[in-house]
């Protein structure tokens, strides 16, 4: 099963990048780009998966740029307590 297959394993998933990505000193600027990046990635190359990621798929399909970053920011705050540590 792939980590996207299950929405509790993907935000665990992305938790342990992000608790990575700070501990790595990276700032909360390039992380919340970083997300914009992997979302638009997602949302242009990958099938969901899940009813959520296809919640997300279909709204960030009709946000502006500005939208999907405030909605990579969201994804962000949402899993920074997620994660093995």
């Amino acid at each position: 099963m792939s980590v996207l297959e299950n929405w509790h394993e993907w935000k665990n998933f992305l938790g342990d990048k992000l608790n990575q990505a700070t501990s790595a000193g990276m700032n909360s600027d390039l992380v919340n780009n970083m997300a914009y990046q992997v979302g638009d990635y997602l949302a242009n190359k990958v099938d969901p998966k899940n009813e959520q990621e296809r919640v997300l798929s279909d709204l960030w399909s009709v946000a502006s740029e500005e939208e999907q970053r405030a909605i990579a920011s969201m994804m962000v705050k949402l899993v920074q307590n997620n994660g093995s540590r």
